[in-house]
């Protein structure tokens, strides 16, 4: 069973990577200013903006805009050359990364902001910040305190988009419960590209994908094609009275 192939459209990207086991990826602000550097050079081998960053002890979220369908392989020299990095200065071995990277693509400029602010906020909800522009390893902090910024985020929409004192209202206050929710619920859209271009598909409904006389097997690839198609692992444990482990365990058997 192929995995579930990544949304490669020239656009607006939200990722997430972690550390194995969400062991730390970062031990000092070394390993960040190391980390900026890679990113850097792969945003100017492939043409790549950083919107906004937070580099966080155990997980990184970048927001990034690519004009090429060069989503993979941006993300691959950034992992690997960083893994590299870590690995040889820490004397570690093995994986430094949680599996692959987690994207979303951004279609509407609504949930475009929305992503930053929770991007920025995410210091805050972490307990490592009391408020914005205190954490040191935002772009948000970087701009609001007149800091030397990386050369990829120079045509970030924080930079040409905002002044400090426009910045500072922007990110004034955290996302409402019903913004984060809305936010969840964009993420878990499933897009598709027609005609070189971005569409989100809608979903069927959730009941839709199972019926009384399936067998095991052909539930389980119904439950793979939920999880394909945004479902949550646990709204489709809910669906069908099995454990959220067990739907763990399908979709990453299927995975293989």
């Amino acid at each position: 069973m192929p995995r579930i192939p990544r949304i490669d459209i020239p656009g607006y990207h939200h990722i997430i990577n972690r550390g194995v086991n969400r062991t730390h990826i970062f031990s000092s602000p070394d390993d960040r200013e190391k980390f900026m550097q890679i990113l850097c050079k792969a945003c100017r081998v492939y043409g790549v903006v950083v919107h906004d960053y937070c580099l966080m002890d155990n997980h990184y979220h970048i927001l990034i805009e690519n004009s090429q369908s060069n989503l993979s392989l941006f993300m691959r020299q950034i992992n690997s050359n960083y893994a590299i990095y870590y690995n040889k200065k820490t004397k570690r071995t093995g994986h430094l990364w949680q599996g692959r990277y987690s994207s979303w693509y951004i279609l509407k400029d609504e949930y475009l902001y929305r992503t930053i602010r929770y991007i920025e906020y995410n210091p805050i909800e972490a307990g490592m910040s009391s408020e914005v522009g205190e954490y040191p390893y935002t772009l948000g902090t970087v701009l609001l305190g007149k800091m030397d910024m990386p050369k990829c985020c120079n045509k970030s929409m924080l930079v040409e988009r905002y002044d400090i004192n426009t910045l500072a209202d922007f990110l004034d206050k955290p996302l409402s419960t019903e913004e984060v929710k809305d936010l969840e619920k964009e993420k878990q859209k499933k897009i598709t590209k027609i005609e070189d271009k971005a569409v989100s598909v809608k979903r069927k409904e959730l009941g839709s994908y199972f019926y009384s006389s399936m067998d095991k097997q052909m539930r389980n690839l119904a439950i793979l094609e939920a999880y394909k198609d945004g479902y949550t692992q646990a709204s489709i444990a809910n669906e069908i009275g099995i454990s959220d482990a067990m739907v763990c365990m399908v979709i990453k058997k299927l995975r293989i």
